[in-house]
């Protein structure tokens, strides 16, 4: 087995080995095939710590990360790393053993987190896409494309995301990354069917509006269903009344839908339910779930509320991990996906250890602080010595005044925030790219 370095081995005990193993990030580079050939200051190994840890600490720069961390080889000869060196090492590797780390990640932790939080015996993920900024090069804006409005369009090129998460503890399944334009997140959510697992119910944001979508959904895994708010404009047909706002009811595939998709059936069917929130619209839910002894109407209209915990989880990454610093650093296709999956991988090691403890707490994952873990793993990360930062990890869990001060109270459902614009937008003109996107 290639014998990893990361600088000084003392610095992974003390500081990293209790957030999640170095033999993942072995496995993720052995089984890409980027292992180096030959001793480079920059092993391979070390290029993946590299990537997560820019996710994490979006403040420093690269080259203090690679010194902070010792992750380069040096001997007395050797004068300081440059910058240039980093990101040929980065181009190296490559984004796929940072997104085969994230893979390990999900079955670690996310499958069976997913699996110990169940609903009536159905493990509850969520699937929704948001969009990040990317360093404004000209790859970029080739590969990615930017946004047009009526306003105009966008300063900056835009990587479209979308993810799959497990949604009572935040951490992500996988998540599928691209360009920005002449994409959709509904072609983005098909490809992560596969990664959902069985005997588990998937809530969709109603931007995901796709018979194709559902029908992948429920066919292609076991006791797999779906949960949805229904658009003002969708019809369909009643078959049975079960109780008052709660039907059986019959959806005409469109046509057009049928004509990419000769496996859709003419009609499905599906249950609407109906909900009046105080201070809201009325609403129509409607989902796979049919039985409605099996499936009370009354616990499907709160648990479609658990969808907003994916809404929570992507502002976190950009509010909390990459501190509104939302432009991602690297200039080229490959090197943007590539930092995507090291915020992810990071994102899941916050999210872990805030489950664990919860778990000591006994209480839901998402009572734990983010803001109050995050910066605990950071400075677990920077534990360079023998003191009390290398043991602040150790006395979260086992303390009870420290799980006091990450314990967050209980949500009040019942609170209500109507929108209202905070700020104006600035009166002066934008700068536009006069080239075109």
């Amino acid at each position: 087995m290639t014998v990893m370095a990361f600088g000084s081995e003392a610095f992974w005990d003390r500081s990293l080995a209790p957030l999640f193993s170095r033999e993942w990030i072995h496995e993720a580079v052995a089984r890409t095939d980027r292992e180096s050939d030959r001793q480079r200051r920059l092993t391979a190994e070390s290029v993946v710590l590299l990537v997560v840890a820019m996710g994490l600490f979006r403040e420093q720069s690269i080259v203090d990360l690679v010194w902070k961390f010792g992750l380069a080889r040096s001997a007395p000869s050797d004068g300081p790393l440059r910058s240039n060196a980093i990101t040929q090492a980065r181009k190296r590797l490559g984004e796929e053993p940072v997104h085969a780390l994230l893979e390990r990640t999900a079955r670690e932790w996310a499958v069976p987190s997913a699996e110990t939080h169940r609903w009536r015996g159905l493990a509850i993920v969520g699937i929704d896409g948001t969009t990040m900024r990317v360093a404004d090069s000209p790859e970029n804006r080739e590969a990615f494309g930017v946004h047009r409005c009526q306003h105009g369009r966008s300063s900056y090129p835009l990587l479209r995301c979308v993810a799959l998460m497990a949604l009572r503890s935040h951490l992500i399944l996988d998540a599928i990354l691209g360009a920005f334009k002449g994409t959709s997140e509904v072609g983005f959510a098909e490809s992560l069917i596969p990664k959902i697992p069985d005997q588990s119910l998937t809530i969709l944001d109603r931007g995901f509006w796709s018979v194709w979508l559902w029908s992948r959904i429920t066919g292609e895994g076991t006791h797999r269903y779906w949960l949805i708010r229904a658009k003002s404009t969708a019809r369909w047909r009643v078959i049975k009344t079960h109780a008052p706002g709660d039907e059986r009811v019959e959806i005409q595939v469109p046509d057009e839908a049928r004509s990419k998709h000769p496996s859709l059936p003419r009609t499905l069917h599906a249950r609407a339910i109906r909900y009046h929130r105080r201070g809201f619209r009325p609403q129509v839910l409607l989902t796979s779930l049919l039985d409605p002894r099996e499936w009370p109407a009354a616990e499907i209209i709160v648990l479609y509320h658990e969808r907003w915990d994916l809404e929570l989880a992507l502002d976190e990454i950009k509010t909390e991990t990459l501190q509104r610093k939302e432009t991602l650093r690297s200039r080229t296709p490959t090197g943007v996906r590539q930092e995507m999956w090291g915020v992810f991988v990071g994102y899941n090691v916050v999210r872990h250890q805030m489950e664990q403890t919860a778990n000591l707490a006994n209480v839901a994952p998402v009572r734990i602080s983010f803001v109050g873990v995050l910066r605990i793993v950071r400075e677990r990360w920077l534990a360079r010595t023998e003191g009390p930062r290398a043991d602040v990890l150790r006395q979260m869990r086992s303390e009870v005044r420290w799980q006091a001060l990450l314990i967050l109270p209980p949500r009040r459902s019942e609170r209500q925030y109507p929108r209202a614009v905070k700020r104006t937008m600035s009166p002066y003109p934008r700068k536009r790219v006069s080239q075109a996107a």
